[in-house]
């Protein structure tokens, strides 16, 4: 059985930013945490979120890149956190616990795409230990200190379509492809949000799974321009060829908007794109849509164990 994913006519679309989204909406007394918060995608969430009243946590695993990045931005801080080190998960949440302040958005967007075979921790493959099992051990982590009402938004892909979770070869043990590594990481980061709003609704913690769009930023680090220019994303020049692309203020608006949109409220679980919940898709075409996989509460729950005993979290 899977979630009922149905479009609510959210009065936004694909072409709406980030600012766009926050019009009227008041953030003032708010805390936000955003990984990956001061690039690409992020940092437009950041720069948003902090215009409408909001103070940022950026954790960073380049502190001093992040802090660069931010410093015209009034409300912002950055702290150092690896999401690939579980014990840097620790000591930035052990950090921030003894400050007392409670979250009211979570935001996890930092990721990698594409990147060569990496292992990290005790041999974990690094998409799924990043992607995923980094952003799993921090909110848990920082379960104490999110808010009754809390928004949690996990930053999915459409590239989910292209692989449900290995349940046999999570970390790729019997050969390795970086897009199918890339794929799993972001079917696990929508499961993780049907699970996490289960596990959160007493408290009036809701979680949501988001599809930015396509967008040219430091995501695609991993590519050569070879790559990029032979998948029409570019021109010979450099510049954006496919018009199916979004800017990074409309790539940012759909977890900007899922992380405060009063239409979303009582609601959570779902798998969002274009500033809407997205339709279920059983196509073989990669399109617009979530498929079933990545919202079925039992798989959600299955990953959700095996996440708890790989990190010793959550339980």
């Amino acid at each position: 059985m899977t979630m009922t994913q149905r479009k609510i006519d959210s009065g936004f679309d694909r072409f709406s930013t980030a600012t766009e989204v926050l019009a009227g909406i008041d953030l003032s007394g708010k805390l936000a945490l955003v990984t990956g918060g001061y690039s690409g995608l992020g940092l437009e969430a950041t720069r948003a979120l902090a215009s409408a009243g909001a103070r940022v946590i950026v954790p960073a695993r380049r502190v001093d890149v992040g802090r660069t990045a931010v410093a015209d931005i009034d409300g912002v801080e950055v702290a150092a956190l690896d999401l690939a080190d579980l014990g840097s998960v620790h000591r930035f949440s052990d950090r921030f616990l003894e400050s007392g302040c409670g979250i009211d958005i979570l935001i996890a967007g930092a990721g990698v795409m594409a990147c060569p075979e990496t292992r990290v921790g005790p041999g974990w493959e690094a998409h799924f230990a990043v992607n995923h099992l980094g952003h799993y051990a921090l909110v848990n982590r920082l379960w104490p200190a999110l808010e009754e009402g809390a928004r949690v938004v996990a930053v999915s892909s459409a590239g989910h379509q292209l692989s449900d979770i290995r349940w046999d070869d999570l970390h790729f043990d019997t050969g390795y492809d970086r897009w199918l590594a890339y794929a799993q990481s972001k079917t696990a980061n929508a499961l993780f949000a049907v699970e996490l709003d289960r596990r959160g609704r007493d408290r009036g913690i809701i979680a949501f799974a988001v599809h930015p769009g396509a967008i040219m930023t430091p995501l695609q680090r991993h590519m050569d321009r070879a790559e990029i220019l032979e998948r029409g994303w570019v021109d010979e020049h450099g510049q954006v060829a496919d018009p199916s692309f979004k800017s990074a203020e409309q790539g940012a608006a759909t977890q900007v908007w899922a992380a405060t949109s009063p239409r979303l409220a009582g609601m959570g679980g779902h798998y969002c794109e274009d500033c809407d919940i997205a339709e279920s898709t059983d196509s073989s075409e990669m399109i617009a849509g979530v498929r079933d996989y990545a919202t079925d509460p039992v798989a959600a729950a299955r990953l959700w164990e095996l996440s708890a005993r790989l990190t010793g979290l959550g339980r």
